[in-house]
């Protein structure tokens, strides 16, 4: 089966109950001819190291990447070696991809926030041990090492990865990272204007910008999901971006801060003990949805598997490189997944490398 390296999906989406499910993804997705699986990182069962290696283990075609992790939560040489056996491990078919994280949760860790000063010197010194360098007194915004090295290795590329959100991000991914993650729940306008903002610092930086490859994180959720599936993967995990990061959700997109200040001001959401996609009642749930309007939830692939597909493509259309079928698995996206094929243009993702940020 022909590889669709332009789609890519989430590994152990939502609140999975066991690790040991991304296999049976995971296989599937390769089935199903998805050219890339991301790993998001949480501190449970879903620590991305681990989780990447799995993977790597019962795949043999699909692309491979972190979207995200931390720098600033390992030492720098144990990333640079989590990296470089994931390499080795999948035969170059892994990238490693960073975020800068919430700072409410960065900073219950007792952690500094992370600065894009950080990440771009935490990006530097990894790629210098993947060359072979040895790095003696590094002193910088990512921190103070005596040696950093990598001995027995290979000098190779491996792709980086960035997930962004804010103008310093984007400007970041375009200048120095591989390929760039953006969040979901975007308007057409912001898509098309960060893809813009990312392919622009490129070239500023002297680069090609189309080497930088920009994947849209799109909700993709079709109506042959039972309407508690479809709340919670919607509404569910717009009220959780809300709660974490609602301000910078609505700056971003240009939406109406009143309606967010009527969100957090609701009861039911001010009193809410955890995260709304987690642990919120389909009840609770249909309440949510009163809050949020249409409009804020319409960047996403709903409706028939015909429909889905139009807005999937659509997404190309704005710029994009590649789409995540973002909060869905494998089983979840077929019908969408087979539309898709039906329908995929030929030739144009050819070029495309299965390893996500190549």
């Amino acid at each position: 089966m022909d590889r669709m390296n332009e789609l890519g999906f989430y590994t152990l989406a939502g609140a999975p109950t066991s690790a040991r499910d991304l296999v049976e993804e995971v296989r599937a997705a390769e089935e199903m001819g998805i050219g890339s699986c991301f790993v998001s990182e949480r501190l449970n069962i879903k620590e991305s190291a681990t989780i990447c290696g799995a993977v790597g283990a019962v795949s043999e075609r699909i692309g491979i990447a972190t979207a995200a992790t931390n720098h600033n939560t390992r030492h720098p040489a144990i990333t640079a070696a989590h990296a470089m056996t994931m390499h080795s491990l999948t035969g170059g078919r892994f990238a490693l991809g960073l975020g800068r994280g919430i700072d409410q949760a960065t900073k219950a860790r007792g952690l500094a926030p992370i600065t894009t000063a950080q990440m771009e010197d935490f990006v530097g010194l990894i790629r210098r041990m993947w060359a072979g360098e040895t790095i003696v007194g590094h002193d910088g915004p990512a921190g103070r090492y005596p040696v950093l090295a990598m001995r027995g290795i290979e000098p190779t590329h491996i792709p980086v990865v960035l997930v962004a959100f804010g103008p310093n991000s984007l400007a970041l991914g375009g200048r120095c990272f591989d390929a760039v993650v953006l969040h979901t729940f975007f308007t057409d306008e912001t898509t098309a204007g960060m893809v813009g903002a990312v392919k622009e610092a490129a070239e500023r930086a002297g680069r090609d910008p189309a080497s930088v490859r920009v994947w849209s994180c799109f909700a993709t959720i079709g109506d042959h999901l039972a309407e508690p599936v479809r709340l919670k993967k919607t509404v569910g995990r717009m009220a959780t971006y809300l709660q974490a990061y609602g301000d910078l959700m609505v700056h971003t997109n240009g939406w109406d801060h009143g309606v967010l200040e009527r969100f957090r001001a609701d009861p039911l959401v001010a009193d809410f003990g955890g995260a709304i996609d987690q642990i919120a009642t389909t009840g609770q749930l249909e309440h949510i949805a009163t809050l949020i309007p249409d409009e804020w939830l319409a960047g996403a692939a709903t409706g028939t598997p015909a429909q889905c597909v139009e807005a999937v493509r659509a997404q190309f259309d704005l710029g994009c490189d590649g789409v995540i079928l973002h909060g869905a698995n494998p089983s979840e996206l077929e019908p969408i997944v087979e539309e898709y094929r039906r329908n995929r243009p030929p030739g144009v993702f050819d070029a495309l490398a299965a390893n996500p940020g190549g």
